[in-house]
């Protein structure tokens, strides 16, 4: 999949908006935990229509950037992690994953590049063109069918560097409950990265 590096937009709003070029049909515009707001368009549609898109969807952006706002008011205040921690959540990852992630990739057929070990405010893993492997430290404190579901979603992207339907249908044969696990990840992650 070709996938061009996230870059701003301006429109007719008081947030700054991140714009994510795919191979996909249609627009889509997401608003994250951490107040981001994502959109992510064809790589062959117009800044123009882009723009439109944003601009007739602008009551619902607030909507959400206030709802969300207001979830993280009403959670309690978080101490950060401590550097030691984060070493030793770093030290744990490295321990763990890299024998999970061998036994899934034989089981699946697949050959992966390098695991990197990371704290990340935004991400739990992630797969690069060249099948380089990215794992938050922070999945440590997750549960372990939690963690699997991350590695199993990382090492399909190598088939499938997108999110479409055989990417899905990929990671439903490793991992059948993953709606379930993807639902968990996010509820249960979110106080965890809110420390980071």
């Amino acid at each position: 999949m070709i996938c061009r590096p996230a870059q701003t937009i301006q429109a007719d709003m008081n947030c700054e908006i991140e714009l994510i070029r795919s191979r996909r049909k249609t627009i889509q515009i997401e608003v994250k935990s951490d107040l981001r707001v994502i959109v992510r368009a064809p790589l062959r549609a117009s800044k123009r229509s882009i723009v439109q898109f944003i601009e007739e969807k602008q009551d619902w952006i607030e909507k959400s950037l206030i709802k969300m706002q207001e979830r993280r008011d009403e959670q309690p205040v978080q101490e950060k992690f401590t550097p030691q921690e984060i070493k030793d959540l770093k030290e744990k990852a490295r321990a763990w994953i890299p024998g999970v992630v061998d036994g899934y990739a034989e089981m699946m057929g697949l050959t992966y590049g390098r695991i990197s070990i990371r704290t990340q405010r935004s991400r739990w893993g992630s797969c690069s063109a060249k099948g380089n492997l990215n794992f938050n430290c922070v999945l440590m404190l997750l549960p372990e069918e939690i963690r699997e579901y991350v590695i199993v979603h990382e090492l399909c992207h190598i088939r499938e560097l997108n999110h479409s339907a055989r990417f899905w249908n990929e990671v439903e044969k490793y991992c059948p409950d993953y709606r379930t696990l993807r639902k968990r990840l996010r509820d249960e992650g979110e106080t965890f990265i809110r420390r980071l």
